[in-house]
């Protein structure tokens, strides 16, 4: 049986998945993120009253627990994906890869000992990524 050995790139945006199977690319698959990255106050009011400035919290609270929901589902809905890899090599850009950690590190969803690093990257193209997974699970192949 094959070693299925998986990359994931993620960033708050998105999550681009790798999937190698032997030592050749078998799979990339990209998972869309809901997450939303700002806040639009409708109706904010003057900023100088004191009233605007609880409805200004209520509503930052209130973005900052949908915000919390959103991630939470993305994380899940990447680990869901993954579940039956062998090995994960997880990178990219913000801190969504080290939320992405501690929901690994939990063990509810995915196996801890299946993560082999956590590394930090720039915004990296498809092509890129592709290569980083490759080069991570077969260094051998790029010396």
């Amino acid at each position: 049986m094959k070693k299925i050995q998986t990359g994931i790139w993620i960033d708050t945006s998105k999550a681009i998945i790798i999937t190698l199977e032997g030592h050749k690319e078998e799979k990339i698959t990209e998972i869309d993120s809901e997450v939303e990255n700002s806040v639009y106050h409708n109706k904010e009011g003057n900023k100088g009253t004191f009233s605007s400035e609880t409805r200004h919290s209520d509503s930052e609270t209130k973005f900052d627990n949908r915000e919390k929901e959103q991630m939470n589902y993305f994380l899940k809905a990447v680990l869901s994906y993954v579940k039956g890899s062998d090995e994960l090599y997880v990178f990219g850009p913000a801190e969504t890869k080290i939320k992405l950690e501690q929901k690994i590190s939990d063990g509810k969803l995915f196996d801890a000992s299946k993560l082999k690093a956590v590394e930090t990257s720039d915004s990296m193209t498809l092509n890129e990524i592709v290569a980083k997974v490759k080069k991570f699970y077969n260094p051998q192949d790029f010396f």
